[in-house]
């Protein structure tokens, strides 16, 4: 294993520290120097008074999700948990309630087991203090039903759309369940499914967390390596993408007219070359269904280390869910 880290075990609070450093105008990262305080991300000039909060987190290994996405427009807190792993319902009670300035809270929680239990345990916490916390989860990878790591589809990329389009909601002055219903709309439009070129490698563990051939790859991957759907044989881009972008399309029932989000997301260890790629393919595969890309993003925001592949991502936008993705947001890796 070669990897740019002084100590694997303390890979997460390294970097959160120069994550600190390096965006301390947008964020700040409580518990580094308080070691018996809980780790969470919030933002640097503290939650918005009157605001409904919003806050997300999950295992390390994604960023810049979570972390990244902390900031106006989008985020109030971000909650990381170890590599792959959830963080512990104090971190997620802590978050919660440095984001409650009387709004109330809601919880984007990705549609993992750890994640839903312990996010579902730091709820009841705030709650019996008397904080009001809605929760959204996010199911959005169409590539199996079950997994290793939760009952149901996973939560993957589309935890973009859904945390900055309720972010945005927020901002508007939305009340608590309104924010709530605008992201349980985007979690229930917006599909994902991934690629792996290579395995990805867990810094405690030191190796790749599966093999593959040099000239195979593992469709519908999830992003803590999961096995996918199937193993196929190496092929061009364009192939591969339509076994990506036809999964998606049909699952959303996507009818010719209609506009979408077409989000085109790294793995952490793919160029930016690849990545358009991808996207002019699957673009293409899209208008030749009578469907408007409307709105575009590519880049690695949703990561699985240094694994090499991509996830496509299409959100189905109406009016509303298109100004508030187009509305402002400030954040380390997301902004305009």
């Amino acid at each position: 294993m070669k990897k740019l880290l002084d100590d694997p075990a303390r890979a997460v609070e390294d970097s959160l520290a120069g994550f600190a450093a390096a965006h301390a105008g947008l964020v700040r990262v409580h518990g580094l120097d308080e070691p018996s305080g809980p780790l969470f991300v919030g933002r640097a000039d503290g939650a918005v008074a009157g605001k409904v909060g919003v806050v997300s987190g999950g295992g390390s290994g994604h960023e810049p999700l979570h972390a990244g996405f902390v900031g106006d427009g989008m985020l109030d807190a971000a909650v990381p948990g170890a590599v792959f792993t959830s963080p512990t319902p104090d971190r997620v009670a802590a978050a919660l309630r440095a984001a409650d300035t009387g709004a109330g809270v809601l919880a984007v929680v990705k549609n993992y087991t750890g994640d839903v239990l312990n996010f579902e345990t730091a709820v009841e916490l705030a709650q019996a203090e008397g904080a009001e916390v809605a929760t959204v989860v996010v199911d959005d990878d169409v590539a199996v039903e079950d997994s290793l790591y939760t009952a149901g589809r996973r939560g993957v990329a589309g935890t973009l759309a859904v945390e900055k389009i309720a972010g945005a909601a927020a901002v508007r002055g939305d009340s608590l369940d309104q924010v709530a219903a605008v992201a349980g709309r985007v979690v229930a439009n917006v599909r994902s499914m991934g690629v792996a070129l290579t395995a990805c490698t867990v810094p405690a563990v030191g190796r790749p967390g599966f093999d593959l051939g040099d000239d195979e790859v593992e469709i519908g991957i999830g992003i803590h390596g999961e096995p996918g759907r199937r193993r196929v044989p190496m092929a061009p881009a364009s192939e591969i993408t339509r076994l990506l972008v036809d999964p998606v399309a049909d699952d959303l029932g996507l009818a010719a007219g209609e506009r979408v989000l077409l989000f085109v997301n790294g793995m952490g260890g793919t160029p930016s070359s690849e990545l358009y790629v991808v996207y002019g393919r699957a673009r293409r595969l899209l208008e030749e269904r009578g469907v408007t890309v409307a709105r575009s993003l590519v880049g690695s925001y949703v990561t699985s280390l240094d694994m090499q592949g991509a996830s496509v991502t299409v959100l189905r936008l109406d009016e509303e869910l298109e100004g508030l993705w187009d509305a402002p947001v400030r954040t380390v890796a997301l902004h305009w």
